[in-house]
């Protein structure tokens, strides 16, 4: 039945600073971006390279995240990665904070984790080729 996951969906508090940080540093690749006049809200669709796409979204004045990151709900969005040094390189290069690089006890793959504009934690998840 499932095949997938198509999409993830974001709302973010400040559009722009939020589309540069997945547009520009993280090398997403823009699908569409519409302005939704009755909502005063833009929707910003972003591929990645195996499909999947990220719909970020801006509301105004939208509630904030109760807690961080055991909040009910989704906990965090994990990236593929080859090179788990040169993405986290690529991160350190515009001052975005890494966590100190784990290793998952029953896989033994690294990751790590980061934040996004409004704090959201993203881990970036070493598969390689």
């Amino acid at each position: 039945m499932l095949q997938g996951i198509h999409h993830t969906a974001i709302i973010c508090s400040d559009y722009q600073r939020s589309r540069a940080f997945y547009v520009e540093l993280l090398g997403l690749k823009v699908v569409a971006e519409n302005y939704r006049a009755e909502r005063d809200s833009w929707k910003l669709d972003l591929a990645l390279p195996d499909g999947c796409q990220i719909e970020l979204f801006s509301f105004p004045e939208p509630p904030a995240r109760p807690s961080r990151p055991e909040a009910c709900g989704l906990r965090h969005l994990a990236f593929r990665v080859d090179d788990l040094d040169d993405a986290i390189a690529h991160l350190h290069h515009a001052d975005i904070a890494v966590e100190p690089v784990r290793v998952d006890p029953f896989t033994n793959k690294r990751f790590t984790f980061f934040a996004d504009p409004d704090g959201l934690p993203l881990e970036l998840y070493e598969i390689q080729p």
